[in-house]
């Protein structure tokens, strides 16, 4: 049954305009924008009327980088697809990309498969796949042929995690050649994790066990040398690359001289590069260990550089590398070793506030901030224009916004199944007030409306930034 839902009097906000609009929403899409006050607009009639006087009209946020139920260093990450999209939604995201992963020896597709059982039926918000390719050989670059004809379009490879994940410099190269020959994007986690896992072993050997020392053994040097090589051989490959969670000011400056040459490399960062630092990881009584994850913070003066290149394009889009493990039974195997502490952090559900918070502190504008967690993502994964903006035909993921609100972030408070917030007690300025998933609502004024099986499995096309 067709349900007609008009939002009137708010400030619509998309990537490229800020406009005083009403928006008309049919079958679950976008059917109209009209200029609030206007004839057109008040001839619309509809079922729901969502009054956003005073509030900023948005589209669902795209968060292009979560890790739901991943399995990690004997555990598992602690939100399911259903405990973190609802977070998600929570938080003004009505669209995640999470990762599918490859066993060593296995298929992709088993890979795959395994992901689409966990997924199917418990989620709140829709969502779409990218496939970690573990173990690159000759099937594994048939399958991702496959793969990007039914809309997995995105590989992660990565330079890190020796005996897990890792992929040397001749399996990257042949996953890029594929990519450059069947439409497909590498996104590279770009660490030198064999000469980390040096600088591990010396540190333990030092007796240098606590949580700081994840930070000073992934050496920002690290992550731009392997940025750089993962540039490289993308040159060869004559492929496009994404390097995802980039947090050194040094791996920033890596691929803006290969945007300045005119390649196809993009960048992704975190708000926690943006927000937190060496310190969190230096804090006391193992409380740092709340903050490992890798690429790992930064020291301090890191955070201007990350900023500023959102505000150049030379950073393009910012994910949450969502990725929660409690700090009670998971965080706490570290005890002693903090290469046992779990990598990963919890954050789908305050990415589009912590970066609201960068509008109001100036550091970016209104437009930038839909850019980043919206719309460019969602271009740059194949999913734009149904998903990231709002305009005529476009999936009726909406956002009422307060941007004037205020909040204390807390895990008392939160809807993420994790026992703690990396920005706890942080005072933030803007809110979510109501979130519309392909018309649905998810949240209504601050309550829960929506459930587990909503949220549907989204194929993607290609990058759509490529030349």
């Amino acid at each position: 049954m067709s349900t007609r839902t008009v939002i009137c009097g708010g400030l619509v906000i998309t990537a490229s305009d800020e406009l005083h609009a009403d928006v008309l929403i049919e079958d679950g899409r976008i059917a109209a924008l009209a200029t609030s006050g206007t004839t057109v607009a008040e001839g619309w009639t509809a079922e729901r009327v969502i009054d956003a006087t005073g509030k900023y009209v948005i589209p669902g946020g795209v968060d292009a980088h979560t890790h739901m139920e991943m399995p990690f260093g004997g555990t598992k990450a602690a939100d399911t697809f259903e405990t973190g999209t609802r977070a998600a939604a929570w938080g003004g995201t009505t669209t995640i990309v999470d990762f599918a992963i490859q066993s060593v020896g296995g298929a992709l597709r088993e890979g795959l498969d395994a992901w689409h059982a966990k997924a199917e039926g418990n989620c709140a918000i829709d969502y779409g796949f990218h496939m970690i390719v573990s173990d690159v050989n000759e099937d594994t670059l048939k399958e991702m042929d496959l793969l990007v004809q039914e809309g997995v379009t995105s590989f992660k490879q990565f330079m890190a995690y020796p005996g897990v994940f890792y992929s040397d410099d001749g399996q990257i190269l042949r996953a890029m050649q594929r990519a450059a020959d069947n439409g497909g994007l590498i996104m590279m986690h770009a660490e030198n994790g064999i000469a980390i896992d040096v600088l591990v072993e010396q540190a333990l050997a030092r007796g240098e066990t606590d949580p700081r020392y994840h930070g000073e053994v992934r050496k920002a040097l690290l992550e731009a040398e392997a940025t750089h090589r993962a540039i490289k051989l993308a040159q060869v490959a004559g492929a496009p690359l994404y390097v995802v969670h980039v947090s050194a000011m040094e791996a920033v400056a890596e691929l803006a001289r290969a945007r300045d040459e005119g390649l196809n490399v993009f960048g992704e960062t975190c708000p926690q590069y943006l927000f937190l630092s060496t310190d969190n990881l230096a804090e006391s009584d193992f409380e740092g260990a709340k903050y490992v994850c890798s690429t790992p913070l930064r020291p301090r003066q890191h955070q201007a550089k990350l900023w500023q290149g959102l505000r150049t394009n030379d950073l393009q889009v910012v994910s949450t590398d969502h990725c929660p493990f409690c700090f009670v039974g998971q965080k706490e195997l570290g005890r002693g070793d903090f290469s046992k502490i779990p990598n990963g952090m919890p954050g789908v559900e305050n990415r589009m506030d912590l970066l609201h918070q960068g509008v109001v502190d100036g550091h970016i504008s209104r437009r930038r901030w839909i850019e980043i967690a919206c719309a460019t993502p969602a271009r740059m994964f194949g999913l734009y224009p149904k998903k990231g903006t709002i305009a005529p035909g476009a999936d009726a993921d909406v956002v009422i916004y307060d941007p004037t609100a205020e909040q204390t972030v807390s895990a008392e408070t939160h809807h993420m199944n994790v026992d703690y917030s990396a920005y706890e007690g942080k005072r933030l300025t803007g809110r979510v007030e109501t979130v519309l998933s392909r018309g649905e609502p998810v949240i209504t004024e601050r309550e829960y409306t929506g459930r587990a099986g909503h949220g549907v499995y989204t194929p993607r096309s290609t990058c759509q930034y490529l030349n």
